[in-house]
């Protein structure tokens, strides 16, 4: 009986449960969600009494949670990507092509290759509105928490469907002022004796590739960063050599190709979406548009003299 007469909890409520779990406090969540605090306290007091359950207690530095608050973190998690998603749905219904789109991309990618590619979309559907997450988890997908991402791997779940839009090769740059202070590598043994730039903390992946290029170890890097973006900005302000895609250097031409025949890693990169979207006419349009313009893209390679060097399965490389 008891059970019987809880109340819904207000799906708004779980968005501020999850707001609070990641700040930390009520103050951090309310300047988070554009919100007064009054109103995030009530939220939190009215998740618990519909759940009777106690979701945080008062410590020194915030809001701590409770036990019974960290199993819920995931299926609140579920609740609100699911509420997003509906949101989404009915935004995209009248006439044409409209409503919001979110993709999921990582991080080069989203920062440095598709903004032209949005840009265009807009343009070409003006009652579209773009949301765009870095992310490298295909699971979002399945979660409904992005409606398309684009991956540097073939997806393998049955309920998405995907296109390929081509091959995105990486190779060795450096700034044209730091390839006439310290001389270009005529060979791979010569990169010993330059600053080189790569990952900071080590996985599965990055082992991976250091297996097949072993002067990327740690210990050797005069630059460490988990960021694609920070080697790609160290690169550009003339650091040292690293790792970059071909086509985007070649927008630059302050940027030096190096040791091409040596080193080339061609990642394929797929769009993907849920099945369920494709009778949606905003995510059709927006799928259609960014694997037009990620072709568009890869081809602005095809002059980069290459040799294709055996790629490390599912290699994170400026993805």
């Amino acid at each position: 009986m008891h059970t019987m007469n809880r109340r819904e909890p207000n799906w708004e409520w779980y968005r501020t449960f999850l707001t609070v779990l990641e700040t930390g406090s009520l103050s951090a969540a309310a300047r988070a969600m554009g919100m007064t605090q009054p109103t995030i306290g009530r939220h939190i007091d009215g998740l618990e009494s519909a759940l009777a359950l106690k979701l945080f207690t008062r410590s020194f530095d915030g809001f701590a949670p409770t036990d019974a608050a960290l199993e819920l973190r995931p299926y609140a998690a579920g609740v609100a990507a699911t509420s997003e998603a509906l949101l989404r749905a009915a935004s995209g219904h009248g006439e044409g092509v409209r409503g919001t789109v979110r993709l999921s991309a990582s991080e080069v990618v989203g920062v440095e290759v598709l903004p032209p590619i949005l840009a265009a979309l807009r343009n070409a559907h003006p009652e579209l509105a773009i949301e765009l997450v870095v992310s490298n988890d295909m699971d979002d997908l399945l979660h409904r928490e992005a409606d398309i991402a684009v991956r540097m791997l073939r997806p393998t779940q049955q309920a998405l469907v995907a296109t390929r839009a081509g091959g995105i090769e990486v190779g060795l740059h450096a700034h044209r002022q730091y390839l006439a202070a310290h001389g270009t590598p005529k060979s791979i043994d010569d990169l010993s004796r330059h600053a080189l730039i790569g990952f900071d903390r080590e996985n599965a992946f990055i082992r991976q590739f250091v297996d097949q290029f072993p002067m990327f170890s740690r210990a050797t890097l005069a630059f460490r960063a988990d960021s694609h973006l920070a080697q790609l900005g160290a690169i550009r302000a003339g650091f040292g050599i690293g790792v970059c895609q071909s086509a985007l250097a070649a927008r630059d031409d302050a940027l030096v190709r190096v040791l091409p025949a040596s080193f080339s890693v061609v990642m394929d990169t797929w769009v993907a979406m849920h099945e369920d979207l494709r009778a949606s006419a905003r995510c059709a349009a927006a799928f259609s548009a960014i694997a037009a313009g990620l072709k568009a893209y890869i081809g602005q390679s095809a002059k980069v003299p290459k040799k294709r060097v055996r790629k490390p399965q599912n290699l994170p490389i400026s993805s």
